[in-house]
């Protein structure tokens, strides 16, 4: 385990540097210049932003796995004098994410490309900073197997997942006994009142128009379906080896508090805050101590009132996929998390409607066949993560024709 109270600054390697995770984790590593330098960055193909990121930090490595837009990079930085070295290729992500030189890994590639980066650093025993939440949805048990035998520190960036690590004590072998259930909170995203017979008519736009949250388009509208939420069920899972029915949803509009652990003597812990994404970051980074965030302080003054309620099956069938998963053969929420990844994608190109994503993904998880066994391997496991996407993307143009 890295110790973040030694004199050397820490190397941290950010995957997904150009996305909304990876802005705010350089937005706190910035804050802590004694503490932290910034080794190697990743981005797929925002080429401005990682020249950018570049310049600023100059890190030894970016990666970009397609080389058209490496090259691209690596020709502006070669203009600019910047001695970055810049790699292209899947593996070059799992290079850097388990580079000798790295001691904390923030792991913030979207879907299932950040699964074996994410791996390669919990094999190597980096500090990893968990964003990507497809990683355990995809990996279940063979990811948290690659933690312990590679002596990880695994540390939850979801708000709702550093939430309950952090009403947790650090001993996890005491958790068991005494955790009754967990209970993770959920904004209802842009549509919590809106009446579902028109959720035909929901454009992209208002999709990514999160009341509460600033993140990418591709989580924004999983926040609007609450298929962001059944990952997290997932997710949750595995982080805190939990039965299923162990994890319980309730809606919180305000997002003030962000989740919460029912003790086996009824005692409810709870974990607040600003909705702001560097608040976990700056935990990740510096856990067990706690440093600057940048967030804004929590005025109780202001507050008119914390609400919760009951999520609506019909308004958000999304949801109850994530148990139906956790219950159903290995490998289904592998299942499950390609076809949204499809699906969604398909919405946001506008070939199918936002009602027509949770379709996809319930036809995709009837009719795609797992092999056995599929779930007990990496390459296993990719490879029904392709055959779903394929099934996917026959059943959206299906109903795109």
């Amino acid at each position: 385990m890295v110790d973040a109270s030694q004199s050397r600054r820490l190397k941290v390697c950010v995957l997904g540097a150009t996305g909304s995770i990876g802005t705010n984790t350089l937005d706190v590593v910035s804050r802590h210049p004694d503490r932290y330098e910034v080794f190697a960055i990743s981005g797929a193909q925002r080429v401005d932003e990682l020249f950018a990121q570049c310049l600023q930090w100059r890190p030894s490595f970016a990666v970009m796995p397609q080389e058209t837009y490496a090259a691209a990079l690596r020709t502006r930085l070669g203009e600019a004098g910047v001695p970055t070295e810049v790699l292209s290729g899947e593996q070059s992500l799992c290079d850097i994410a388990s580079h000798p030189e790295v001691d904390v890994v923030m792991g913030a590639i979207v879907g299932a490309a950040g699964l074996p980066p994410c791996l390669a650093a919990a094999r190597a025993g980096k500090r990893l900073l968990l964003a990507n939440k497809e990683a355990l949805v995809v990996g279940g048990g063979l990811f948290m197997q690659a933690v312990r035998e590679g002596g990880a520190t695994l540390l939850p960036i979801d708000s709702e997942h550093s939430a309950i690590f952090q009403c947790l004590p650090e001993d996890a072998a005491t958790w068991g006994a005494r955790i009754d259930h967990i209970v993770l909170t959920a904004s209802g995203g842009p549509f919590r009142q809106r009446d579902p017979a028109t959720f035909k008519d929901i454009t992209p736009e208002q999709a990514c128009a999160h009341p509460n949250w600033v993140m990418g388009r591709k989580i924004s509208v999983d926040s609007a379906t609450m298929m962001n939420k059944a990952l997290e069920v997932i997710e949750a899972r595995w982080l805190f080896d939990l039965e299923p029915e162990q994890i319980k949803v309730v809606l919180h509009p305000q997002s003030i508090i962000h989740s919460m652990v029912v003790c086996r003597d009824r005692s409810v812990l709870a974990q607040l805050g600003t909705p702001d994404m560097r608040v976990p970051i700056a935990y990740g980074l510096s856990w067990p101590e706690r440093i600057e965030s940048g967030a804004d302080l929590l005025d109780f003054t202001r507050l008119s009132a914390l609400t919760f309620e009951a999520p609506d099956a019909k308004r958000y069938p999304a949801l109850q996929l994530a148990w139906e998963t956790l219950l159903g053969v290995p490998g289904s929420t592998c299942v499950l998390n390609a076809a949204n990844e499809v699906a969604v994608e398909a919405f946001l190109n506008r070939r199918i409607r936002f009602d027509q994503i949770h379709h996809v993904n319930a036809q995709s998880l009837s009719d795609c066949v797992m092999p056995s066994g599929a779930a007990s391997s990496v390459d296993g496991l990719l490879a029904l993560d392709q055959d779903a996407r394929r099934l996917a993307a026959a059943i959206v143009n299906g109903i795109a024709a």
